[in-house]
C-alpha cells in the first residue's frame, strides 16, 4: 500500500446515525484494499444487533471487521480503552498492508483515537456508586451539582448523558480542580499516521425520516425479542448496552413499563435528539472535511472514493 518510508495512511468516516457510514466504508475498504475498525460504543457488544444496526456478517464482503462483537454486554469499555485497543489495530492492520478505515458515530471515540485524551484519574467506584445512588433519589441532581464545580463542562454535556456527567464530576473531585483545566493538559495524539476525516452531513429532514422508517424495522423485525433474549442470556438490564436509544425502549416494553407505540414514539424522539448532538459534535471535530449527502448515494460516495484517492496518492 505505502513505500517504506512514507507514513501509512488512515481514513475516518464520521456522521450521525444513519447517514449512511458503513456503506461507504465498505466501498472504500473495498476498492483500496482496506480493514474497518468500529467506531461506534454499542456495536462493540455481542448480541445487540438490531438496534445497534450492525451490518451482518454476511454482507461485510470478506473485509475484516474489528472491534465488532468483541465484548460481553457487562463488559466496561472506555473511550481510553478503545483508543489504546484500536490504536494497536491500527498498526496490525498496517503490517498487513492494509488501509485502516475507521467508521462509527461515536465521536468521542473517534477524537480518543486520533487526538488523544488529557490524563485523568482512575474510576472510583466508590465514589460512583455513590453518585449514582443520588442520581436515582433525585434526576439531574448530579448534572447540577458538576455545575457547581465545572460550569463549563457542565454546558459542553447534555443534562440526560449521566455517563459523561459522572466522569466529569469525577475527575473534578479526584483532582480538585475543574475538568476543564484537566482536559486542556497535553493529550497523547496518535503517531505515525496521516489521517483524512470525512464527515457525513445529510439534510437534517431526510436524514430524520430515514431515522424514523429504521426504527419502525428494527421494532417491526424483533428488537423486543432481541432484547429478551439478552436478558434470557442472564445479562443485567444494567448493562450499559441498555441504555441506548431502541434497547432503552425495547427494554422498558419487556419490563411491561411501555406500550409498543410510546416505546415508538420516545425512541423516534431521543433518537432525533442523539443525531442533532453528533452533528453538532462532528462539526466541532479537528480537520473533519464535511461532505452533504448520505453515505449510500452513489454521487455522494464517488466523491469520497475521488477524495480518498487523491489524498492516498499523496
Amino acid at each position: 500500500m505505502e513505500g517504506p518510508l512514507q507514513i501509512p495512511p488512515l481514513i475516518a468516516i464520521a456522521g450521525p446515525t444513519g447517514s449512511g457510514k458503513s456503506h461507504l466504508a465498505l466501498l472504500v475498504a473495498e476498492r483500496f484494499g482496506g480493514e474497518i475498525l468500529n467506531c461506534d460504543s454499542i456495536q462493540i457488544y455481542r448480541y445487540f444487533n438490531i438496534g445497534a444496526a450492525k451490518t451482518p456478517e454476511d454482507e461485510r464482503r470478506g473485509i475484516p471487521h474489528h472491534l465488532i462483537d468483541a465484548l460481553d454486554p457487562d463488559v466496561v469499555f472506555t473511550a481510553g480503552d478503545f483508543a489504546r485497543t484500536g490504536r494497536r489495530i491500527l498498526h496490525e492492520i498496517v503490517a498487513r498492508n492494509h488501509l485502516p478505515v475507521v467508521t462509527g458515530g461515536t465521536g468521542f471515540y473517534l477524537r480518543a483515537l486520533v487526538e488523544g485524551l488529557a490524563p485523568g484519574p482512575l474510576r472510583d467506584e466508590v465514589l460512583r456508586e455513590r453518585l449514582t445512588m443520588r442520581e436515582k433519589r433525585r434526576a439531574g441532581s448530579v448534572h447540577r451539582l458538576l455545575g457547581r464545580f465545572d460550569r463549563v463542562t457542565a454546558a459542553r454535556i447534555h443534562p440526560n448523558d449521566f455517563p459523561k456527567t459522572l466522569r466529569a464530576l469525577e475527575i473534578c473531585l479526584a483532582e480538585r480542580r475543574p475538568a476543564t483545566e484537566v482536559f486542556s493538559a497535553g493529550r497523547d495524539a496518535l503517531k505515525g499516521f496521516r489521517v483524512l476525516k470525512v464527515g457525513l452531513f445529510p439534510d437534517r429532514e431526510q436524514l430524520y425520516k430515514r431515522l424514523e422508517a429504521r426504527l419502525e424495522a428494527m421494532f417491526a423485525h424483533g428488537l423486543i425479542e432481541e432484547t429478551a433474549s439478552i436478558l434470557a442470556r442472564g445479562f443485567s438490564e444494567q448493562a450499559k448496552p441498555f441504555e441506548s436509544i431502541g434497547y432503552k425502549q425495547a427494554l422498558q416494553v419487556v419490563k411491561g413499563e411501555l406500550l409498543l407505540k410510546d416505546a415508538l414514539f420516545y425512541a423516534r424522539r431521543d433518537t432525533r435528539r442523539y443525531a442533532k448532538r453528533q452533528m453538532t459534535w462532528f462539526r466541532q471535530e479537528p480537520g473533519l472535511e464535511i461532505v452533504g449527502g448520505f453515505g449510500d448515494d452513489p454521487a455522494v460516495a464517488a466523491r469520497v472514493l475521488e477524495r480518498i484517492g487523491l489524498f492516498l496518492a499523496c
